[in-house]
């Protein structure tokens, strides 16, 4: 393993969308900003990675892709070794990313006008799947307790009527970076017993947790909810592996599999060679490895980033227990978020995700992606300070 995670990679003119496409939406232009946007990291995957691509470029056939044993076999090792969870390779099925693995979820699982419950802020694409597919988001708005974003299950129960029939949870959370408890994780079990909910865990940032903080799969946290839980996880986020678009749905009851399965053939829904196996590559000794290295150096640059913001008078930072991902609150300062932005994207020539788009408790905040070298992160934190020095 010889990835250095200090190295700055040029991803300028690569087709990278947070690069590429920064100056589009944020009119910061790539030649002296910085992307903290979009959740893909500016780090190389494992070695093991790359190699697993070289040979099959080197046989020079791109044909389809048969016998995924070896592949399913690498999942099953993973969610074990890293999990504590044993899963058999006929739960598992392979989606073109879990945005895809959700719109799927849906499908299989809802019909149009069924509400989809959130607890927000929360991922932005949620919204957009579930609008597309003719549902209706459900927003079960977030409590901050100490510093902590809680889920009130008393307050969710009165706000149901009926017509929920899913519950996406996103876990470790995504935009507040929190890894939930199992206590939580077992509330939410309940309530979505009480509700006849179907549960949809997304668990793709679970490999990437800060150290002194350990994530809960789902099934771990409530193995008597299998009857209705759906599983997802991926390599993308983990190994920065977005552009395969390789997920994986995990299903451990039967009648949910075949619902599932059912939805996949119609659609005619088959995986992509190539991130097959990147994701077999990924999954490994080596893979670990650098998962452990990469989890390391995100938690100086959550150092460095956390106590830069707290220096500037007013700005509150969630304390970063998983993902890369700092939300930021800039509410206390009293400003428009007009102005906010302004300061962001036009003074600190940064662009980093609106908080309104994660849903009803976003607004004020922003989210900053910290998964770049650290002399870019260092940078950014002195633009911001500077951006916002006349603070009081």
């Amino acid at each position: 393993m010889s990835t250095s995670f200090d190295e700055v990679i040029e991803r300028r003119g690569t087709h990278s969308g947070k690069w590429d496409q920064m100056e589009a939406r944020y009119g910061v232009s790539a030649r002296d900003g910085i992307p903290m946007w979009v959740a893909d990291m500016d780090f190389r995957p494992p070695q093991a990675v790359r190699h697993a691509l070289e040979r099959m470029i080197g046989n020079g056939i791109f044909g389809y892709y048969g016998d995924d044993r070896a592949y399913l076999d690498a999942i099953g090792w993973w969610m074990q070794t890293r999990h504590d969870w044993q899963i058999q390779p006929d739960w598992v099925f392979t989606t073109h990313g879990l945005v895809n693995g959700t719109g799927l979820t849906l499908q299989a699982f809802t019909e149009p006008g069924d509400g989809i419950v959130m607890f927000t802020p929360v991922y932005h694409a949620f919204f957009r799947v579930i609008r597309a597919a003719g549902r209706e988001v459900v927003e079960c708005p977030l409590v901050e307790r100490d510093g902590r974003m809680t889920m009130d299950f008393d307050a969710y129960d009165a706000q149901m009527t009926g017509r929920e029939k899913m519950v996406i949870l996103c876990s470790p959370h995504n935009p507040g970076g929190q890894v939930w408890a199992a206590k939580e994780l077992r509330g939410l079990a309940d309530f979505a017993r009480r509700h006849d909910l179907i549960l949809v865990s997304d668990e793709i940032h679970h490999d990437l947790v800060m150290p002194g903080h350990r994530h809960t799969v789902m099934a771990n946290a409530a193995p008597e909810i299998m009857d209705r839980l759906v599983m997802m996880s991926a390599t993308t986020k983990t190994f920065n592996l977005a552009g395969g678009h390789t997920g994986n749905v995990i299903i451990a009851d039967e009648v949910l599999r075949k619902r599932f399965a059912n939805t996949l053939a119609a659609l005619g829904i088959s995986a992509n060679s190539f991130g097959i196996e990147m994701a077999r590559a990924a999954y490994s000794l080596e893979g670990a490895a650098w998962v452990d290295a990469l989890c390391a150096y995100l938690d100086g640059n959550r150092r460095i980033f956390e106590e830069g913001l707290r220096a500037i008078p007013g700005v509150k930072v969630t304390p970063l227990q998983a993902t890369y991902l700092e939300w930021v609150d800039f509410r206390a300062l009293g400003m428009e978020e007009a102005e906010i932005r302004r300061r962001i994207e036009g003074a600190a020539r940064i662009a980093a995700n609106h908080g309104e788009t994660f849903g009803k408790g976003g607004a004020g905040f922003q989210r900053f992606n910290i998964a770049t070298p650290r002399a870019r992160v260092k940078e950014a934190v002195e633009r911001l300070q500077a951006a916002f020095s006349d603070v009081q």
